[in-house]
């Protein structure tokens, strides 16, 4: 996947996550690292297997890749992550070679993985909401007790 790996060596790409690692480098609870990033893009690429959404792999692996690279810009400036990261990976996506309309699928996807409205929804926005919900393992967490994310938001079990 030529273009996945022209994101992951992208500057700006490599940056944001390093802004990213350094604010949360003391975080005892989920980081947002390339271990979260590439667990969110496999566990989607399965959903839209098992799904039959026919997704094409390389918007999957983009839209996850970038979902959480605002994060950075939170933790500094208070913006929004999805906002900020719709932001900046448009830029990053331009540089590597996606076309307008992937860029806008890819970018939508990124400003509504929070959103509870697009969790059944049969396309990127979907699996990918799903995908970054289902790659937390709050059920075996050593830090759950102490985590101040409602109980009713946690992964209580394995998610399928």
């Amino acid at each position: 996947m030529k273009r996945i790996d022209e994101i992951m060596e992208h500057e700006v790409f490599k940056r944001e996550l390093c802004s990213i690692n350094e604010a949360e480098k003391n975080h005892m609870f989920c980081n947002h690292d390339m271990e979260h990033l590439m667990d969110v893009a496999r566990i989607a690429w399965i959903l839209n297997l098992e799904d039959s959404i026919g997704l094409d792999r390389e918007m999957v692996y983009a839209a996850a890749l970038l979902h959480d690279i605002g994060k950075g810009r939170q933790y500094k400036e208070g913006i929004a992550h999805e906002i900020a990261g719709g932001e900046i990976a448009k830029g990053i996506l331009q540089d590597c070679g996606f076309s307008e309309e992937e860029i806008f699928r890819i970018c939508r996807a990124i400003l509504s993985h929070r959103d509870p409205s697009v969790k059944e929804d049969k396309n990127l926005r979907g699996v990918i909401y799903r995908a970054d919900k289902a790659s937390r393992a709050c059920f075996m967490c050593k830090m759950s007790k102490e985590c101040n994310w409602p109980e009713e938001k946690k992964n209580s079990h394995v998610i399928y």
